[in-house]
Order: structure tokens, then sequence, then C-alpha cells
């Protein structure tokens, strides 16, 4: 990270030795590791005052923190930046890999959501989405096996704990990084593409003030 020093040397500049390598030792947690980082395990986090200054490094690049399950902190794109990428046609995975990672969020997230069996907003599911569940689609078995690959290595979908069925997958620890906005938007989309007729996506509708169809009884 010496590269990006110059960068942050006007926000670093002001604090201790011991400080600085607090703050660097955050960040580059936040931004590097595979996994959201524990608050308890850094100071850089735990402090209120060195986490500002990590947050502030991170703007600086484009990027904010994202807090998950109130004890964990990660890194993802800020909003702001994130639309603008959009905008621009920014997409770094290919149609394929977008069809079976939305597969796997689609029988693991928002199917178990719109059943009220997956509460919050979290990704952690216990419902891993199995092979022959992606079977259904018409993407082949090549073109899959690639592209579950490819997602494994991206950490945008894991293998689930329970292999005695065969292997299966839940969402990975990049989604993590997500922010609140962008975590939400995906997961009404989600759930209105799994389970349109569902009370959790007539709310969604009823909340971003889409019109909600009646049909009624009478003549036409």
């Amino acid at each position: 990270m010496s590269e990006q020093h110059a960068l942050f040397d006007p926000l670093l500049q002001d604090l201790s030795d011991r400080s600085r390598d607090e703050v660097l030792a955050a960040f580059s947690a936040v931004q590097y590791a595979a996994h959201p980082v524990a608050e308890v395990q850094l100071a850089g986090l735990r402090d209120v005052t060195l986490r500002r200054q990590v947050q502030r490094m991170l703007k600086l690049i484009g990027r904010t923190l994202v807090h998950v399950d109130g004890t964990h902190w990660t890194a993802g794109y800020d909003d702001d930046i994130a639309a603008s990428l959009v905008a621009q046609g920014w997409q770094p995975l290919s149609v394929v890999d977008r069809a079976v990672l939305v597969l796997v969020l689609i029988h693991s997230v928002a199917i178990p959501r719109s059943e009220g069996i997956l509460t919050g907003d979290s990704w952690k599911s216990a419902r891993p989405t199995t092979v022959d569940e992606l079977r259904t689609t018409r993407i082949s078995g090549e073109e899959r096996r690639l592209a579950l690959q490819r997602l494994r290595a991206a950490g945008l979908i894991q293998l689930s704990g329970d292999h005695s069925g065969g292997p299966s997958y839940i969402p990975g620890p990049q989604l993590q990084r997500l922010t609140p906005a962008a975590r939400r938007r995906l997961q009404d989309q989600l759930i209105l593409a799994a389970a349109p007729a569902s009370p959790i996506a007539e709310a969604i509708r009823a909340r971003n003030g889409v019109p909600v169809s009646t049909t009624t009884g009478g003549d036409a």
C-alpha cells in the first residue's frame, strides 16, 4: 500500500506513530480481508476516532466502511461511485456468471425470505442451492461448472457445509461488501423476481410507490 501513502499523508500526518499504524492496519484489513473483520480485533476499528480516519481514507478511493452484523466491518463501493460505474456500463461479471449467481441468491436467500424462513437483511443462509436446482436452467453443464468456479474464486458464492447430498452453494463473503442501500435494492429485486405474488413482494412494491394491481370478480 506504500504507493497510496502520498494520497493518505494529509490524513495521517498529524497522528502519532501508533495511531497511524492502527489506522493503516484497519484500512488494509477491511479492504483486503476475504471476510468481514471483527471490530474487537483492531484498535483502528474499535476506536471511533481512528475508525473515522479509516473512513476518510476509504472515501478518497471511492470506498466506504460497511458494518456487518453489528460486530464486524468491511469496505465496499460508495453508493454514488457504484451508481456512476453502473451508468458507465461497468460490469465485471459475464452474462453466464450473473445468471448462475442470481440463481444461487434466489434459491438461498430470496425464496426463503419471501416464505418468512429467513429474516433480516443478511446474506447468511441455511438454505443452500443444490446442483439439481442449477440444472433446471438453459446453461450448459460445462458453462455452469466454470461459472461456479469463477464465482467461488471471487468470493461471491461458497460451498455449504453440508455435502451429504452433493455440492451445494450459499452466498459468499464478498456480498457483505454491499452497502445497506445496495443490499436492499438487490434483495428487493430478487424477491420480486422469485415470488412476485408474495406478501413481502407486495410490501416492496408499496414501499417503492408501485401500484398493486387488483382483480375484481365483477363483469368486465
